[in-house]
Parts: structure tokens; C-alpha cells; sequence
């Protein structure tokens, strides 16, 4: 569904992606994984149109999108959630939700003035999808709560729910469980997986929690410098030493052999 050819994004000298490759199939949820400062959230960005890349290329079903602007691939179907939620404080959690679909009738001036009955409608046509989302999301409790007042847990689902509002065909989640209570966790857990399953929704989770990514995802991709190191099941990835050894460095990943084997 996504393929990546030998991106690359520099900074000056800095080289955050250097010549990664790295396919996500359709109806997959691919989990990427490595060190702090291994590039997955620079070629998150570069993905979404966030930054441009310095060379490389990156198609979706096939179709070039190196480069498209978050608009042009939230139109495709690529969306994408953010380390830290970003939400509209002061709006309902119902009125988040509605904010998300573009080309709204009440948005034309024509129709402010002549469509009023076509804008009722829609309206609550959207408050009813909202209503679903919050529903499947297990959050419309909440519904009429001030976004600002959530968890980090709750913004997280919020933002997931976002993608709900629309046709998504692929996600990015970037640390879906950064400050999340580990039940809110299982619940987003579930709710990924089951938009998997019901929905067809392809994902790509950057996770730090090795339990969070091994319970959903398969399969793992690990970067580290810049590159693709390893890709597999979690336990051909746990196993690698080319993974241990970027994560704990040549002396621990020794320490560890040895101790293992004493």
C-alpha cells in the first residue's frame, strides 16, 4: 500500500533519514520501533507531507505522493495522529469530531443564507456519525465534555476518532501510548484492532512499549540511524543482534550473552 525508496531528509549535515526502504502492506498494522533518534518520526513527517524529503520516493497504491501537502493525502485516505494530542480545548468532544469532514454545506456563504434546511440536515447527519464514533470508541460518556478537560488517554482516542469521521485508508500513529494509563492503552489497543478487522483500516505505529507493538503489530520494522535495520515477527526482532546491539549498544549486548549463557 506504501512504499518507501531510499528517502532521505538532511539537515544541513544531519542525515535524520538516510536511505530508508520499508514497505506497509494493505490491511496491515506495522509497528516501527527503535532507539530515540533513529529517524521514525522524521519519515512519519516526510510521509505526510509534513517535510519535504531530500531525495527519495514514496508511493501509495501505487501512485507517486512524494511531497503532497497533509491536505492533498488527507483526501486519499492518509491521515495521521501526533506524539502530543492535538485538540480543540475548548470544543465538545462531539464538536472535535464534527470539525473533521471538509466541504461542509454551512461553510458556503450561498448556503448560510439560502440552504439553511440542507445545513440542519447535515448537521445532523454529522452529530449522528459523531455519536457512532464516540460510541465504538467507548468514550460518549464523554461526549459533551471540553476536549482541554481529557486524559492523555481520552486525547488519544479522540484523535483516533478523528480518522473515523472520514474515509481513512491508512493511519499513522506516532506513540499512541506516550502518558497513557494502561487501560486506556488495552482500550486503544482494541479499538485499533478492531477498526483493523471491521473497517479495513491499514495502520503504522510508532510505539516505544515492545508489549504494546508485540500484542498488535506484525509486522515490526526497526530503524536505527536513519536506516531500516531489521524487519519481522516481534520474536525474530527480539532475537536479532543487530536489533540488541542498537538498542543496548556492542558492550551490554556482550554482557547480556554472557550472562544469558552462564
Amino acid at each position: 500500500m506504501i512504499e518507501v525508496h531510499d528517502l532521505q531528509k538532511h539537515f544541513g549535515g544531519f542525515h535524520a533519514v538516510d536511505g530508508a526502504s520499508l514497505t506497509i502492506a494493505e490491511g496491515s498494522i506495522t509497528g516501527l520501533v527503535g532507539p530515540n533518534g533513529a529517524g521514525k518520526t522524521t519519515l512519519f513527517n516526510v510521509i505526510a507531507g509534513r517535510l519535504p524529503p531530500t531525495s527519495g520516493k514514496v508511493t501509495m497504491m501505487g501512485e507517486d505522493i512524494t511531497g503532497l501537502p497533509p491536505h492533498d493525502l488527507f483526501h486519499k485516505g492518509l491521515l495521521r495522529t501526533f506524539q502530543i494530542a492535538h485538540e480543540f480545548g475548548s470544543m465538545t468532544v462531539r464538536e472535535n469530531l464534527m470539525m473533521v469532514p471538509g466541504g461542509q454545506s454551512g461553510e458556503a456563504i450561498w448556503n448560510a443564507w439560502f440552504g439553511r434546511k440542507k445545513i440542519i440536515e447535515d448537521e445532523r447527519a454529522l452529530v449522528k456519525k459523531a455519536d457512532e464514533v464516540l460510541e465504538f470508541l467507548t468514550i460518549d460518556h464523554l461526549k459533551d465534555e471540553k476536549a482541554g478537560n481529557l486524559s492523555g488517554g481520552q486525547k488519544k482516542l479522540l484523535e483516533l476518532g478523528r480518522t473515523m469521521m472520514v474515509d481513512a485508508r491508512i493511519v499513522f500513529l506516532d506513540e499512541v501510548g506516550a502518558g497513557v494509563n494502561r487501560t486506556l492503552l488495552n482500550t486503544i489497543a482494541d479499538a485499533i484492532k478492531r477498526l483493523n478487522k471491521e473497517r479495513g483500516y491499514t495502520f503504522c505505529v510508532i510505539e516505544h512499549d515492545m508489549d504494546f507493538i508485540g500484542r498488535l503489530c506484525d509486522p515490526v520494522i526497526v530503524m536505527a540511524e536513519g536506516r531500516v535495520l531489521a524487519e519481522g515477527t516481534m520474536a525474530e526482532i527480539k532475537a536479532n543482534d543487530q536489533v540488541i546491539e542498537a538498542y543496548l549498544g556492542t558492550g551490554l549486548k556482550n554482557k547480556v550473552k554472557a550472562e544469558a549463557s552462564a
